[in-house]
């Protein structure tokens, strides 16, 4: 007999489901019905609101709507010259000459906006380019760093996206590396948290340099040109930007009190507005939701189905604590989910991976972690599995 393996098909073991429902609606029930009914309340017509320490989602709007970033496009640009650097392709002390394009197009003749004002056939630092694209916010800055890595702009912009692509922006491209609207760039808010953590988590060492509050280049002084940081309360990056079709969109990340959260906005008729609407969204992370710890670390979630062990369950765990972030008042909303491609094949040993814990709210997936099998299983009897086998060819397997 060959075992049939079941790797696209999942299957919910109901009894855990109940009892992990139960518990996560009893958690809270001292709290009084008009705390619970307390949410974060935004008119922006896209928002997102992401812990990543615990991968949860807090608050999502139209989370996949795409709109053009404008400016906000350069954050795309410093994560890829950062992944240039780690790669090699790049190095901080390189030192990349301005082209007359980027001169005209992005420096001080060409009238559209921030610049570092770099000096056509000079040459400068990787280095100094970054920060006069995360300070300045320098369109110059963000064309001489993609002529220096790919030779033009529309290369650069290729890069762009196949990275994004591959740390898992499903929804954006990127025409080019300033944001210009001639050829407009697409996102969405839940793709740029995408975007923040990425940089957090990849490039913590160049993280620091979306907070530098000034930088002087050829003798010109220049404040941090980010309309969120100093605005809004432990802000420490990203940026913003601005579409004449799209609105204001902005893209923050706050560590306060141990706990970072990662904030994307868009689609606000203002940068007044963009900035009351990104407070409202982040401070809504202190003020609606509390930790909670779902499973401790070495509980069982659920019992796993086996197929052709000496047992015919194994228990799922979690490695560590499931800590999820959830609303401080009711927790109705939201459902436990346990996913496995089942049955799983024995002879395995513990701590093998066996599919994952999901909390579910009204708009979809909002926390998700790893289960591994909680023992070791050995291979069945002959008898055993015959009969696992015929089970399986008769009726399939039930979860």
């Amino acid at each position: 007999m060959r075992p049939v393996r079941f790797a696209a098909r999942f299957r919910f073991q109901l009894k855990s489901c109940l009892l992990a429902l139960l518990s996560l609606a009893a958690l809270d029930a001292a709290v009084s019905e008009a705390h619970a009914a307390e949410t974060i309340v935004t008119k922006a017509p896209m928002a997102f609101l992401y812990e990543p320490s615990s991968g949860t989602i807090l608050f999502a709007k139209a989370p996949d709507q795409t709109f053009a970033p404008g400016s906000l496009a350069k954050v795309m640009t410093a994560a890829t010259v950062f992944q240039a650097l780690k790669d090699g392709d790049l190095k901080l002390d390189q030192l990349c000459k301005v082209s007359e394009h980027a001169w005209r197009t992005g420096g001080a003749p060409s009238g559209r906006g921030a610049t570092m004002f770099a000096a056509i056939k000079s040459e400068i630092s990787v280095e100094d380019l970054l920060k006069g694209l995360l300070v300045h916010n320098g369109n110059d800055s963000a064309i001489i760093l993609a002529e220096c890595l790919d030779g033009s702009e529309e290369a650069f912009a290729g890069r762009m996206t196949t990275l994004a692509q591959e740390i898992g922006m499903k929804n954006s491209r990127f025409a080019n590396p300033t944001g210009y609207a001639e050829k407009p760039s697409r996102t969405t808010v839940r793709d740029q948290a995408r975007l923040a953590e990425y940089i957090l988590e990849s490039h913590p060492d160049l993280y620091p340099m979306f907070s530098i509050p000034e930088f002087t280049w050829n003798k010109i002084f220049q404040r941090n040109k980010n309309p969120l940081l100093g605005e809004i309360r432990n802000l420490d990056g990203l940026g913003g930007g601005a579409d004449t079709e799209d609105g204001y969109a902005g893209l923050g990340s706050v560590d306060r009190n141990d706990r970072r959260v990662i904030a994307a906005v868009a689609g606000l008729t203002s940068d007044k507005h963009r900035l009351q609407t990104m407070k409202e969204v982040i401070e809504g992370a202190w003020e609606y939701f509390t930790v909670k710890t779902i499973f401790t670390a070495g509980e069982t979630v659920a019992d796993g189905r086996v197929f052709g062990g000496d047992r015919s369950s194994v228990p799922l765990i979690s490695k560590h604590d499931v800590n999820v972030l959830l609303p401080r008042g009711t927790t109705l909303e939201y459902r436990i989910r346990v996913v496995y491609p089942g049955p799983i094949n024995a002879p395995f040993q513990a701590g093998l991976p066996a599919g994952e814990i999901r909390v579910i709210g009204k708009d979809g997936i909002v926390y998700r972690a790893p289960l591994v099998t909680g023992a070791s299983v050995g291979e069945g009897t002959l008898i055993g599995r015959a009969l696992d086998g015929l089970q399986e060819l008769l009726f399939g397997w039930i979860g």
